[in-house]
């Protein structure tokens, strides 16, 4: 496979993988699938971060909907359960000792505490945070129907956490390790959340991710 992607179709993502932005910074455009419906399981309202213990997964809640078949455009977070605070307080716990946690902190918590109705709309706004952060300008479009014959790769199920295969980095002979709090006790653990790569590289996280 080509570093180079042309216009790539993506699912929309909670806190992505690194995988999920070495496929944007290498990327003129890439598409975000907004028609699909939701999928469990996935990194559609999850992310796995470097926590004390090792691996841990982030959840977002959603409210079912009525229509079987909806949308995940129209998939509403749920915030009958205080799931916003546990996430902050994991978050700081896993990060706080990071070369670069205090410098982007804010901002995420501030797209976190802003609790937007749609699951679509928080992970946007997460993603472009990520993508300003990371300096990458790669222009995001949005579909307006399910699109089961996309002209760029289809990467909605590729980047999948129960996806066995190299990530797309290794497969690509660009991962590498980079510091991590707590790699000491547990070694380099790869392609978790980008705000991992974020809080610990800053400034460097692009150079990680350009092929």
């Amino acid at each position: 496979m080509s570093a180079v992607f042309n216009n790539p179709l993506l699912s929309s993502a909670y806190l992505p993988p690194a995988e999920y932005f070495f496929v944007l910074a290498n990327s003129n455009g890439a598409t975000i699938e907004y028609c699909e419906t939701f999928q469990k399981q996935s990194y559609r309202n999850r992310c796995n971060i470097y926590a004390t213990d090792g691996p841990f997964t982030l959840h977002v809640p959603v409210c079912h909907s009525e229509r079987r078949l909806a949308p995940i455009s129209e998939t509403r977070i749920d915030y009958s359960r205080n799931w916003v605070h546990q996430h902050e307080i994991a978050l700081i716990s896993a990060y706080r000792s990071s070369p670069f946690f205090e410098y982007y902190w804010d901002g995420f918590k501030a797209i976190l505490h802003s609790k937007p109705e749609l699951l679509v709309d928080l992970n946007t706004q997460l993603t472009k945070k990520l993508l300003e952060e990371f300096n990458i300008g790669c222009e995001l479009r949005y579909s307006s129907e399910y699109l089961k014959n996309p002209e760029g790769p289809d990467l909605r199920n590729t980047i999948h956490p129960k996806n066995k295969e190299d990530n797309l980095m290794k497969k690509n002979g660009a991962e590498k390790p980079y510091y991590q709090v707590f790699s000491a006790r547990f070694g380099f653990i790869s392609n978790l959340s980008a705000i991992d790569l974020l809080f610990n590289e800053g400034p460097q996280a692009c150079d990680y991710l350009t092929f």
